[in-house]
Formats: C-alpha cells, sequence, structure tokens
C-alpha cells in the first residue's frame, strides 16, 4: 500500500509553520522546546508520509518546494481552526455560547445598544451575537419560539409561564412631523380632532403568528404603514404623515430642523420597556447582557 493519501498530523504542521516563522530547524526546535533531531525527523516522517519533498536541500539552506509551501498556506488554516475549536470548547464548557440572539424591539435605537456591544466584543470577541429587529408583538414572539435568547425592549409583556423580565428602559415619545407639514404651524397644544385629518404613519407588526397589534393610531385616522421604524422617520420627514417617534431615534433629526415636534394637548406618556429570556436559559454571555442593560440589576 502506498504511503500516499496518509492523513498530516497536526505535530508536522505546526513544526513546518514554526521552521517557516523561524527561519531554520534549529530556531524552530527552540521555539517548540525540542531537539533539533526531533524537528528534522518530524519533516522527514511527513515527506515519507506524503510521498513528496517538503524541503528542497538541494543548496545551501533547505528552502520550501512548491508542495511543501502549499502545505504550509493550508497547514495553517487548518492550525487556527483548530486552536479555534478548542477554545470555541473550553467556552462552552465554562457555560459561553457560542452565539447569542438578539431581538431588539423598534422602540429602541439600535445606537442605544452600541456600548454594550462594544464592551462585550472587547471582552468576548470570539462569541457572536445576532440582532435582529422586531416590531411590538414580534419582539417577543420571538423569544417564545426560540428564535432568539434575548428580547430587549418589549412594551407590554404578557404573562406566560417560563419566561423573566427585567426592567429595561422606559421609553419617551416626541409627536413629530416635517418642518413644513401643516401641523408645524400650530402654536396651540393639538388636541386629537385636529391629529385625526392627518395621515399617521405606523409599523406593522412584525409578529408571524399573534394577532397583529397597533400603537398610537386614533381611530378613523388615515394610515400609511411601513416595516421599521427607520421607514417610518423618512416617511414622516418627507412629509408623508405625522406620528408617535421615540426620542431615541429622533433627537438628531429634531436638532437639525428634518423633524419638528408637535405639542398634543393629551402628551403620550413615557412606557415602560423590559428584557426578557426564558427561564430555562442560563448561559454566561445572555447573564452578562442582562446584567449590563437591566436597570434593576
Amino acid at each position: 500500500m502506498s504511503a500516499q493519501g496518509l492523513p498530516v498530523r497536526l505535530e508536522a504542521l505546526e513544526t513546518l509553520d514554526a521552521i517557516d516563522r523561524y527561519g531554520s530547524f534549529a530556531a524552530a526546535a527552540a521555539s517548540l522546546y525540542r531537539v533539533p533531531s526531533a524537528i528534522s525527523y518530524t519533516i522527514s516522517q511527513l515527506e515519507t508520509d506524503l510521498g513528496l519533498a517538503v524541503f528542497d536541500r538541494s543548496g545551501h539552506r533547505a528552502v520550501l518546494t512548491p508542495a511543501g509551501r502549499l502545505l504550509l498556506e493550508e497547514g495553517r488554516r487548518i492550525l487556527t481552526a483548530s486552536r479555534e475549536l478548542g477554545a470555541a470548547a473550553q467556552r462552552l464548557a465554562d457555560n459561553w455560547e457560542p452565539e447569542l440572539r438578539i431581538a431588539l424591539n423598534g422602540l429602541i435605537a439600535p445606537a442605544e445598544l452600541w456600548p454594550a456591544l462594544a464592551d462585550f466584543h472587547r471582552a468576548h470577541p470570539a462569541i457572536d451575537v445576532r440582532i435582529r429587529e422586531e416590531i411590538l408583538g414580534g419582539t417577543w414572539e420571538a423569544l417564545i419560539e426560540d428564535r432568539v435568547d434575548l428580547a430587549i425592549g418589549v412594551a407590554d409583556p404578557p404573562t406566560k409561564t417560563g419566561i423573566q423580565r427585567a426592567p429595561f428602559k422606559a421609553v419617551d415619545f416626541v409627536f413629530c412631523c416635517a418642518p413644513d407639514h401643516p401641523l408645524a404651524g400650530h402654536t396651540q397644544p393639538l388636541a386629537d380632532d385636529a391629529l385625526r385629518i392627518h395621515r399617521a404613519v405606523v409599523v406593522a407588526d412584525s409578529a408571524r403568528t399573534l394577532t397583529p397589534r397597533s400603537a398610537g393610531l386614533l381611530d378613523g385616522q388615515p394610515r400609511l404603514t411601513v416595516a421599521s421604524m427607520h421607514s417610518k422617520i423618512d416617511a414622516i420627514e418627507q412629509g408623508l404623515g405625522v406620528g408617535h417617534c421615540p426620542s431615541g431615534w429622533v433627537s438628531e433629526r429634531l436638532h437639525d430642523g428634518r423633524l419638528g415636534a408637535c405639542e398634543l394637548a393629551i402628551p403620550r406618556e413615557p412606557h415602560p420597556s423590559y428584557l426578557l429570556w426564558k427561564s430555562t436559559a442560563g448561559g454566561r454571555a445572555l447573564k452578562w447582557f442582562i446584567d449590563r442593560l437591566s436597570i434593576a440589576r
């Protein structure tokens, strides 16, 4: 049976990598805390196993053959993957999830989450975080259907067995319109009758199976329905309608004059929001975010 096709051992790839990095067999031996003869034997055995020359020894100094160079480059990918696999297994053994999935309610501007994410990535660079934006009931529906591990900014969460909650933040609202919209010229607080004749821009509930909900819409008011908070604010800025917007989303546009704020006779009160997670979930990445984001901890 030919020796060709035998699997390459990680020890041989580590030896080849060390020779290339440190420039000689002797230097590689020192870096690996081995004697030079052991390095030579490992390379010789590698060449025997593969049935090819890894080094060209015809000159004053051994240099990699084209096959040896290919083996080195591909071998480094294998070494990296091997180290990452070992580290991932250790993290999992320490109860650190390989990935944390988050549903962010549309009431919360993503920028409000960036500082926490930056700190988490600095402390745990190998753990992936996946964020999806959801609206109204779609946020906690994603949690109960196991599409995410943590729901952030949920308003009016249902009472459901097996779901834990912690206070997140109160969401402040601004009733917005375009600077040239007819409502922008009013100097007195606006009553519902004055608002009802103007089209409202609303964001559709992203729930897939639950009954769709709406918020901030008056009876009989015409509407423009969009799919995200970002689209809602853009539509209001373009004069396509009016509506309540979370202050975290619109502060810059109000400051720059791209949006106008209307005073209402009955202002919308700040609305509490929550973090939600399943009682059975206990990973340390999830706990990190709960501890960081919950105002009660």
